[in-house]
């Protein structure tokens, strides 16, 4: 069976699912190659990190993560078991975050072949939801596809989930306060085109509530302030470390986490304020006994939204 590194148009298309991830900001920090048609190695783009919101990297090994996953899945649908090493020569090229190697395995599994039929149809919905609360059977699934990773999903009640948006609007306001902050905000996700030359992503429209359960980054042309879903439902998705190595982790587990909701009609959007200030404030992290918190985010069914411009995969080579 021919390895799934072996040719041009095998490459990319593993590219192209890969570059299909979520990333803070749609910044798409990644890089791929392919070695002697051998493996392919993922690499984060250092010109695309974010330098004030995100000065441990966290976030990109996050969003890195999160292309890893499709890249998993690409290579398992071809009939080969990925065989992945995470940030395998720290010391020699630090921006190498994982080699994957493939070997022969079989027909990959129905639910692996949904995922990966999903990753074109999944997006960021910072849209209201509606009222609808999900299933208790949705929510073990979602849990299930955190924990195939190695990664916890809290699925918060409705106290929990007033306190935490209560701690988002405070750090929004703290974070509004930034100068740096909001320019680079601004320089990645308004003005018609951002930093990059891509069109800007489509933000959700601006909520009359407060505190706000979602970011209103973007401009939205004199829109009113519509109101979101009343109990909206917060979930935090956890590692037992908080290293590169878990924040890679992270990104695998989210991404099968919302592919995963994307195969139940479920929407997701984030609210990951609390976590920019904690890591631009260099504070630590109270560990939990759930793990430490990598990402916030609120679930639930949402209407149809465009989705978020990707980078041409002749960039990601």
């Amino acid at each position: 069976m021919m390895p799934p590194f072996a040719t041009d148009l095998a490459v990319r298309r593993l590219i192209a699912a890969a570059g299909q991830a979520p990333s803070v900001l749609n910044t798409q920090p990644w890089r791929l190659r392919a070695v002697r048609g051998e493996c392919a190695e993922l690499l984060a783009d250092p010109d695309r990190r974010l330098r004030v919101g995100d000065p441990r990297g966290r976030s990109l090994h996050v969003s890195c993560g999160a292309a890893l996953f499709n890249l998993r899945l690409a290579v398992r649908t071809t009939g080969h078991r990925p065989l992945v090493r995470l940030l395998p020569n720290t010391a020699g090229e630090p921006r190498l975050l994982a080699a994957v190697h493939a070997s022969p395995y079989g027909p990959a599994l129905s639910r692996t072949r949904e995922l990966y039929d999903s990753i074109g149809l999944r997006r960021t919905n910072r849209e209201p939801f509606s009222e609808r609360p999900l299933s208790r059977y949705v929510l073990a699934d979602l849990r299930r596809a955190a924990a195939c990773e190695g990664a916890g999903l809290v699925v918060l009640d409705r106290c929990a989930s007033a306190d935490l948006l209560e701690c988002v609007a405070v750090a929004d306001d703290e974070l509004s306060e930034d100068s740096g902050y909001r320019a680079e905000v601004r320089a990645w996700t308004t003005g018609g085109s951002r930093c990059d030359g891509l069109p800007s992503y489509v933000q959700g429209p601006r909520c009359a509530d407060d505190p706000a359960p979602v970011r209103d980054f973007g401009q939205h042309g004199g829109r009113e302030p519509v109101h979101f879903e009343s109990r909206p439902q917060l979930a935090v998705l956890t590692t037992a470390g908080d290293r590169p190595v878990d924040w890679l982790r992270a990104g695998q587990a989210l991404q099968r986490l919302l592919l995963t909701a994307t195969l139940h009609g479920v929407s997701a959007s984030f609210l990951n304020q609390p976590l920019d200030l904690r890591d631009m404030r260099h504070r630590s992290d109270p560990h939990h006994r759930r793990g430490h918190i990598q990402m916030i985010m609120r679930l639930g069914y949402g209407p149809t939204v465009p989705r978020a411009p990707c980078r041409p995969t002749t960039e990601l080579v």
